[in-house]
């Protein structure tokens, strides 16, 4: 339990740090919209209840997959290839700068430069192929 709860604190730190750059924020608008977008097509055009809609939605973006729903209708199939391809890449965009935030250092913490690491020995390995 301890281990979830610091690693749910490490994903809304990132999360809080991803915010504060410009194209995560412009990602997440677009992400935000194109759930929203597929939520209502799905709703009028396949007569999904809004929870499936959006359930549909979310596993499509994250590429796991619906796997007892396929679109009735002929605009449907046509605009679920549509929905794979743009929000696919949007949702994989979002993912991207949340695991740079994840992984990134801290501003405050100081980067040292070999120059600063007088009287340090410094030892490069290189794998070799056998």
């Amino acid at each position: 339990m301890i281990s979830f709860i610091l690693t749910l604190k490490r994903f809304l730190k990132a999360l809080w740090s991803a915010f504060k750059l410009k194209n995560f924020q412009v990602l997440f608008v677009l992400v935000l919209v194109m759930l929203f977008s597929g939520t209502i097509f799905y709703v009028k055009q396949e007569g999904l209840t809004v929870i499936d809609s959006l359930y549909f939605c979310v596993v499509t973006f994250s590429t796991v997959g619906h796997p007892s729903f396929e679109p009735q209708t002929t605009l449907g199939e046509v605009f679920t290839m549509i929905y794979i391809v743009g929000g696919t890449g949007l949702f994989m965009g979002l993912i991207g700068y949340l695991a740079y935030a994840i992984i990134k250092k801290p501003e405050n913490e100081s980067n040292t430069t070999i120059s600063e690491c007088k009287g340090m020995l410094i030892i490069i390995g290189i794998p070799f192929l056998s």
